[in-house]
């Protein structure tokens, strides 16, 4: 890690991230990451205090002088998704997160990176640290669990703050200033299974489904890319009839927020047929990579060796694969306000089978509440149908955009003067924190700003060091700005 830190800048942010990395820090397993953000800021003579939910609130007194001036939260959350390649071995609950070096880019050798939101935490905690900004009273609000659930922002008290303006530091893009967000709501769908024993002659398979990019399921909703759980269904529902197939289990994706990578099912197969199967597999890996194209073009389909000693009845079988195929994914609508903006999608997120029962995870998102609820609704309706129980959980708000604020105005002035160029103003279908904090703080001006980062959610994530200097130079600018 220190050798690694003599290549990067600047330094006051790497150094904090390369140590938080060695924090095992997953979502609703961030304890240890949120107590060490507590240590060093109490080190660095800050006021701590940490609130009912968890979340870490941070006081660092005004430069002598700039007393009078408004004070600033910088809002960051410690967790991160926990995603990783299949057989690198990892274990988010004790191993760091190897971090490497790759020309500009920094990336994790086969996990995430933790740079969502990592850098926006290392960045709060290197201002705190810092002895030559001139800055007002700075508040910094390190939330928890924000990737599974926004449970800390919506543990969050009014009148625990003390802020007039909040800056966000949660956002992907250099170049950018977000000023608006979607909301979001969760669907749990159960259904109780009935279990037979295989049919005669059968040897059980596994049915995979792997080599998708996958990627977080707002920022990358419409790139057009694959979804492992519903190709595996459109796979099944194909190839069942034909090959009397019998279901043992699905199993698919991680998060609910991050597109699903790869997924596999039990499957129970005569073995006679398997040379037949497996050149019918071989033609659907075909067919689908065409229809995915240079959207997604690693898809590979396989046919392994299985272990299950049961099977799903029929009845059960046949009503999980046909509501895997018409439960929707990706993109519903598209913003008529803001070109190119996503307004309503879902992302069909995780599927899980126990024994006696198989669960599945959607998370939709819409910058329009009735938009929202209604699909929802649609969603709920469609699980009626095919004999399914839902709910919804976890629904929270969006983040209206006011851009004529005085904060945007001031970090877009601020831009100019840095860096010649005004920023993108822009929303963004992807849900941030502010839109709980704004619930409880109205008067609140919010903004939300990063350095460039890719593939976030997917051991692919990588982020541009050379962006994260920018970024760092903007957030001082406009610390001493305002």
């Amino acid at each position: 890690m220190n050798a690694l830190l003599e290549t990067l800048e600047p330094k006051a942010i790497w150094s904090y991230f390369l140590e938080l990395s060695k924090i095992p820090r997953g979502s609703k397993q961030e304890a240890a990451a949120a107590a060490w953000v507590a240590d060093q800021a109490k080190a660095l003579g800050c006021e701590v205090e940490r609130d009912e939910i968890g979340n870490v609130i941070i006081r660092k007194k005004a430069t002598p002088g700039k007393e009078g001036r408004p004070t600033v939260c910088l809002q960051a959350h410690v967790d991160m998704v926990c995603e990783q390649n299949e057989g690198t071995g990892h274990d988010f609950t004790r191993d760091p997160i190897q971090v490497w070096k790759d020309g500009d880019l920094l990336r994790a050798k086969g996990t995430t990176l933790g740079a969502d939101n990592g850098i926006g935490v290392a960045a709060a905690l290197a201002v705190l640290a810092s002895k030559d900004i001139a800055h007002g009273p700075i508040e910094a609000l390190i939330t928890i669990d924000e990737e599974t659930g926004l449970t800390g922002a919506n543990g969050l008290q009014p009148g625990r703050l003390k802020a007039k303006f909040l800056l966000n530091l949660d956002s992907e893009e250099e170049g950018f200033l977000t000023i608006g967000c979607a909301g979001g709501v969760d669907t749990i769908v159960t259904r109780k299974l009935t279990r037979t024993p295989p049919p005669a002659g059968t040897r059980a398979y596994r049915l995979k489904v792997s080599g998708l990019k996958g990627g977080h399921s707002g920022i990358d909703i419409p790139a057009g890319r694959g979804n492992a759980i519903r190709l595996l269904a459109q796979v099944l529902g194909a190839m069942k009839p034909g090959f009397s197939l019998a279901l043992a289990s699905i199993k698919g994706g991680n998060k609910r927020n991050a597109i699903p990578r790869e997924a596999s099912a039990m499957i129970f197969l005569d073995p006679a047929k398997e040379p037949a199967f497996r050149e019918a597999l071989a033609s659907h890996e075909a067919h689908w990579r065409g229809a995915l194209g240079a959207f997604d073009p690693g898809l590979h389909l396989a046919l392994e060796p299985g272990e299950a000693t049961q099977a799903m009845s029929a009845a059960d079988a046949n009503a999980l694969i046909q509501l895997l195929m018409a439960l929707p994914h990706g993109v519903e609508a598209m913003s008529p306000d803001i070109k190119g903006l996503v307004q309503t999608s879902t992302n069909l997120g995780v599927i899980e089978t126990r024994e006696d029962a198989v669960e599945v995870n959607l998370l939709t998102r819409s910058s329009i509440d009735a938009s929202k609820v209604a699909l929802s609704e649609r969603i709920a309706a469609a699980c009626a149908l095919a004999g399914f129980e839902s709910h919804t959980t976890g629904g929270y708000p969006g983040w209206k955009p006011v851009p004529d604020a005085s904060l945007v105005r001031i970090v877009n002035d601020v831009n100019q003067a840095v860096f010649g160029k005004p920023l993108e103003i822009m929303a963004i279908h992807a849900g941030l924190e502010c839109g709980l904090i704004g619930e409880k703080y109205a008067g609140m001006e919010m903004v939300s700003f990063g350095p460039s980062m890719w593939d976030v959610h997917t051991p692919d994530e990588h982020v541009s060091v050379p962006s994260v200097g920018n970024f760092w130079k903007l957030l001082v600018a406009v610390l001493e700005a305002v």
